[in-house]
């Protein structure tokens, strides 16, 4: 038996006793899923910018505090970065601001922020093999889902300290609730058209992403940004920040994408997508009954 002949008896043993396998490098190579990660990061950038500014100038001071507790919880903040962020929340004429800012360019930017809202819908239908959904059905969803997560940024700093209870129960905490933003996240930007179990695995694996990544960021990001600061000015802080959003977003698109061809392969198709069977990148497919 030659080389290659071996090779393709090996290959087809494989994909015949784990097409999980198959199906998961077929998809995670021919996927473009990188290219829609770096896309969904600069729309996340994009988003977070305006968006600060507007809370910045129209949210109340408890408010602008727990926000400014809570990124630096999220990254660590210490130093020049640290005076970067007082400077942008710590607003003496907050007047001044609101007039420089107005209520239409604080509509206009919380629209244009819905672009990060269509981007992640994106990545979860394309994960799912699922055509767009329709504006009139899902614009809504974009704007809740967005609001929602401004929400989840503010609480962060509570939920990783567990409510006053400390790291012990903050670490747990908030994995879980990780997990149910990206399982909501996922219902609700799909516009309900997959269940909520089949959408379990890949919540579960972007919570242990962000989980991990939320650790690693307070290691990393202090000295990443304060260095970025120190040698390239705000320019430095921006790719920084920009860099880290990318690899958060490749993390959250890969973990959806390998939720999806989990849950519609064997063996966990049986207990997530019964009465289904998948049909290659254009989703799930019911099975015919056969009739009694």
């Amino acid at each position: 038996m030659s080389w290659a002949t071996r090779v393709r008896s090996i290959r087809t043993g494989a994909e015949r006793r784990f097409p999980v396998l198959t199906e998961l490098t077929g998809r995670l190579v021919s996927g473009n899923l990188l290219d829609a990660a770096t896309r969904l990061a600069a729309q996340a950038f994009l988003a977070a910018v305006p968006l600060l500014f507007a809370l910045a100038a129209f949210a109340p001071l408890a408010v602008r505090d727990q926000l400014r507790e809570s990124l630096r919880v999220m990254f660590g903040l210490t130093g020049a970065a640290d005076h970067e962020l007082q400077q942008v929340l710590d607003q003496p004429d907050a007047d001044g601001l609101r007039e420089t800012t107005g209520i239409v360019g604080a509509l206009v930017a919380l629209v244009s922020a819905t672009s990060f809202s269509r981007a992640m819908a994106r990545v979860c239908e394309r994960a799912w093999g699922l055509p767009r959904a329709g504006t009139r059905i899902a614009a809504w969803r974009w704007l809740v889902w967005l609001l929602a997560l401004v929400v989840v940024v503010l609480l962060q700093a509570p939920v990783r300290d567990g409510f006053g209870a400390g790291g012990w129960l903050g670490l747990p905490l908030y994995f879980l609730v990780t997990t149910g933003v990206w399982l909501w996240t996922q219902h609700l930007l799909l516009a309900k058209r997959i269940d909520w179990l089949p959408l379990l695995p890949g919540a579960l694996l972007a919570g242990t992403a962000a989980t991990a990544l939320g650790l690693t960021a307070r290691l990393y990001m202090p000295g990443a940004l304060n260095r970025a600061l120190g040698d390239y000015g705000s320019l430095g802080l921006v790719l920084t920040l920009l860099s880290w959003l990318i690899v958060v977003c490749a993390a959250l698109t890969f973990a959806f994408t390998i939720g999806a061809v989990l849950a519609r392969e064997p063996p966990l198709d049986r207990y997530l997508t019964p009465g289904f069977r998948s049909s290659g990148p254009t989703g799930l497919r019911r099975e015919p009954r056969s009739g009694r």
